[in-house]
């Protein structure tokens, strides 16, 4: 006579091995969601950002498919709402040796409430096809040769002139994207040109400084340009910051 095995264990069996896989699938949905979280990360910031620019910016993050852009700008009302398709994958060698992997699309907002790392939210993956965007357009050249030729040389013993370094500025013919900021120390005038960057890349800055018997204009490091180091501001242009080690 066959004997019959218990029914318990094989359902206990069958339920632990539906349970991993549902885990394996939610593994990689997770993984999926953190690819959609970076094009947020991306976007993150004061610089406020167009929807065609939005767009180009997240396209760009690798494993990152934008389906549909909504909204004008991200610092203007709810912002922007980026739907993006990505893919997770996640590995179960005990029931399975080979990959899971899922394609998932969510919703990425950027607003001025938006947090750091804010989750993406689920959301049905739209039909229709793939929108272009086009790159934005590159930031307008500083300056660097025109300001030096520009700021007024000053002999030494003599005495620097913070009105007549502002007209020097001044008279620069400039992109209005260019910000301008001059400031006067103990025996010295600084100038700082800038052009507003974004939290990731180096800021594009130079720096200008008139002293008794020396005219500088220098561009800084890499290193101090990035966000946060200092390099590109009218204090540096006053008191030289030295070179990163």
């Amino acid at each position: 006579m066959r004997r019959l095995l218990p029914l318990a264990p094989l359902l206990l069996f069958s339920a632990a091995g539906c349970g991993m896989l549902q885990s394996s699938e939610g593994e990689a949905t997770d993984s999926a969601r953190d690819v959609a979280r970076k094009a947020g990360e991306r976007l993150y910031g004061q610089r406020p950002r167009t929807a065609e620019e939005a767009g180009y910016i997240a396209s760009g993050v690798e494993g990152v498919e934008v389906l549909r852009v909504k909204g004008a700008s991200t610092r203007e009302g709810d912002g922007i709402e980026l739907v993006v398709r990505t893919h997770g994958t996640a590995y179960d060698q005990t029931f399975d040796p080979g990959p899971v992997t899922v394609r998932r699309c969510f919703a990425v907002r950027v607003s001025p409430k938006s947090r750091w790392r804010e989750d993406p939210r689920d959301v049905d993956c739209p039909d229709g096809p793939r929108p272009a965007f086009a790159p934005p357009p590159e930031p307008p050249a500083l300056p660097h040769e025109e300001l030096r030729a520009k700021l007024p040389r000053v002999p030494e013993g003599g005495r620097v002139d913070e009105a007549e370094v502002r007209r020097a500025v001044a008279a620069l013919d400039m992109d209005e994207a260019i910000r301008t900021e001059v400031r006067a120390g103990a025996d010295r005038v600084g100038v700082l040109l800038s052009v507003e960057g974004d939290r990731h890349d180096p800021q594009d800055c130079i720096l200008g400084r008139v002293s008794p018997g020396a005219t500088e204009v220098w561009v800084p490091s890499l290193v101090q340009r990035m966000r946060g180091e200092g390099g590109c501001t009218v204090e540096n242009a006053l008191e030289r910051m030295p070179p990163p080690h």
